[in-house]
């Protein structure tokens, strides 16, 4: 029976982990997904390629990695309480701009647009397993409180992408076309708060009974 990691190990293998991330998603911009290979990517890291494959066997396996780390700081399963729209909206929204502001994401986009065309399989990954964990954390939230009268939403679909849109439009956007593109705190907090403010005055009942 193999005995389990010790605490020691379990650090050193994380510590290696996010080098190889780090160092992949570098060459990755530098080199094109396709030229960037495993070898060099260890090398890069500083670690062996042996203890790179023991990871990462495939470099798909590495890019899934790099668009599940990016977008780690949400966690789709802590949902705010229902009966508060605004209250519920401004959490969510607050966490997309932090997602939004890392900048490892805007590199992210980088990558996955710069070779869409040789592989389309990248775009789909990072929606399959960043964006749309997200954006269905909204559209359930929104759903959540319809069920509980304090939404009138026909389309939940329809609302989560129109409220992420009023955020990623100002915050992320703009970020992937002009180099010096920065917004600070405070403006990231309008941003969310008016895309709040837009997203209640259109759906929130406001003690009106929704329609069935």
């Amino acid at each position: 029976m193999t005995p389990a990691p010790s605490a020691y190990h379990q650090r050193v293998a994380t510590e290696k982990r996010a080098l190889i991330v780090r160092a992949a998603t570098e060459l990755f911009l530098e080199l094109g997904y396709d030229r960037a290979s495993l070898a060099r990517i260890a090398d890069s890291a500083g670690v062996s390629k042996a203890t790179l494959f023991k990871q990462f066997p495939t470099k798909a396996a590495l890019f899934d990695a790099i668009v599940v780390d990016s977008w780690a700081e949400n966690d789709v399963s802590d949902m705010p309480p229902t009966g508060d729209l605004a209250a519920g909206l401004t959490v969510l929204g607050r966490r997309y701009a932090t997602l939004l502001n890392q900048p490892e994401m805007a590199d992210l986009f980088r990558i996955v647009i710069a070779e869409l065309p040789r592989f389309p399989e990248l775009a789909k990954t990072h929606f399959s397993q960043g964006k749309m964990p997200y954006f269905e954390s909204v559209r359930i939230y929104l759903l959540a409180e319809r069920d509980a009268g304090a939404a009138d939403i026909a389309d939940p679909e329809m609302a989560a992408t129109q409220f992420l849109g009023m955020i990623s439009n100002y915050l992320f956007w703009p970020r992937l076309l002009l180099p010096d593109w920065t917004v600070t705190r405070d403006r990231a907090a309008e941003v969310v708060e008016e895309a709040v403010r837009t997203t209640v005055a259109r759906y929130g009942t406001d003690g009106r009974q929704p329609r069935s």
